[in-house]
């Protein structure tokens, strides 16, 4: 079996396992759940640990700062929008706040995933990429990925905070 065949094989894969993972996540959208305004920051706040970490450890060189700045906020951007995507409601009664994911927000995550897909074959067909633009890259992602969370978060729990005072208003 050839290094083309084993691509291949590995995309197919990749492909397979993406199709199962999105089929449950869609049947588990469907449903409506809990959304703990006090616990949206921890996703942001982990993450951005990694990263200031992984930015110790290895920090993007010269104009990659620049480009990890672009996609800070390209990520942001984009995670503001899937954030206003997912559907929040706030129960009349008991004030309890339940996010519904949409299938918007899932296509969208879709098209991400079938990105790097792409990205991950176009870097493993075999070229010999040098290991400072694989550095490189991952800053950048890196960068992408922590705007969309953050992004994401704080625009759900801004809308949140506004749906729930909006409901307490009226009660009271």
């Amino acid at each position: 079996m050839g290094q083309g065949d084993q691509q291949w094989i590995g995309t197919i894969i990749s492909f397979g396992i993406l199709a199962v993972v999105l089929a449950l996540r869609m049947r588990r959208m469907k449903q409506v759940r809990p959304l703990k305004i006090e616990q949206l920051w921890m996703l942001p706040a982990f993450y951005a640990l990694v990263v200031a970490a992984l930015y110790f450890t290895h920090p993007p060189v010269g104009i990659v700062w620049l480009y990890a700045l672009l996609a800070l906020g390209v990520g942001a951007l984009l995670g503001w929008y899937r954030g206003k995507l997912m559907t929040i409601t706030v129960d009349a009664q008991t004030h309890e706040v339940s996010q519904q994911g949409s299938m918007a927000a899932m296509l969208f995550i879709v098209a991400l995933v079938g990105l790097r897909l792409i990205a991950r074959s176009f870097a493993t067909s075999g070229s010999n990429v040098d290991p400072a633009i694989m550095f490189s890259i991952t800053d950048v992602l890196l960068a992408l990925g922590f705007g969309f969370i953050t992004a994401q978060r704080v625009e759900m729990g801004t809308r949140a905070k506004a749906l729930l005072a909006e409901a307490k208003g009226r009660a009271g």
